[in-house]
């Protein structure tokens, strides 16, 4: 469930492409829809019907509908850069980087194409490669939402096994989206693990106050607030735990009481 979400980060970065990855956001290039030509308004039209089979997992229509975005304009970076996305959950890795290069030849000053390719760099442990990505994003003061770059790089720091350098990432990213869910549940994580409790709790409540509970993220409050001793607080998010995710491996971590 988590990387799903993660990818609908990514997808997002892909569909407004104005718009950490992966909601669609089509590219921020300077074209205006006014100015394109057929080519090109075709060309955006099958790459965001591309994005949304691809949202969906419908990866073989996405392909269709790019192929033939990049049959109208073969020069159409957000074409490229979608079907870089789609061959990365195909795991043709091959093919992924070869359309991600593509798309930044053709743009590259385009943010969030560097983003996703980042986020691909980092799903195959080149975790270096990706850092310098996501900081190719962030150097654009025209990107409109470096909250995404920053959460990936928070995110695939972590993954790195590198929670200080994580840490500056995550708390950027929150200076420019207080909400940004996935920045709250990895910086408080960090926090509970330097004993930072307070500021985890805070995060923790935040996150709850303006999103969805994850598993994730009900997991660490119980972990709070049994560090608290807050009965109430534990025994509650343990029960939306074991309500709401079941099958998920913290509701199994919380059954057999592994709290560390």
């Amino acid at each position: 469930m988590n990387k799903v979400k993660h990818l609908l980060t990514v997808l997002l970065s892909v569909t407004t492409f104005t718009t950490a990855y992966p909601a669609f956001a089509e590219s921020s290039q300077p074209t205006s829809n006014a100015n394109q030509t057929n080519e090109q308004t075709r060309a955006r039209i099958h790459t965001e019907l591309g994005a949304g089979y691809f949202s969906r997992g419908q990866y073989a229509v996405a392909l269709e509908e790019l192929r033939d975005a990049l049959s109208a304009d073969n020069r159409y970076a957000p074409a490229y850069g979608v079907m870089g996305l789609v061959y990365m959950e195909l795991k043709e890795d091959k093919p992924a980087e070869e359309n991600f290069q593509r798309a930044m030849d053709l743009a590259p000053g385009e943010s969030e194409i560097h983003n996703n390719y980042g986020w691909f760099l980092c799903t195959r442990n080149r975790f270096d490669e990706a850092i310098k990505q996501f900081n190719i994003a962030l150097g654009n003061p025209l990107y409109p939402t470096p909250e995404r770059a920053l959460t990936n790089a928070g995110i695939c720091l972590l993954q790195a096994n590198k929670p200080d350098d994580a840490q500056g990432y995550l708390e950027k990213s929150l200076k420019f989206q207080p909400n940004q869910a996935q920045a709250l549940t990895k910086l408080a994580q960090i926090y509970f693990q330097q004993g930072r409790l307070f500021e985890a709790r805070t995060l923790i409540e935040r996150f709850f106050a303006n999103n969805q509970p994850t598993a994730e993220a009900l997991w660490l409050g119980v972990r709070l607030a049994r560090k608290q001793s807050n009965k109430d607080a534990e025994a509650s998010y343990g029960l939306q735990l074991r309500r709401q995710f079941a099958d998920a491996p913290e509701t199994q971590l919380l059954l057999q009481g592994k709290y560390d």
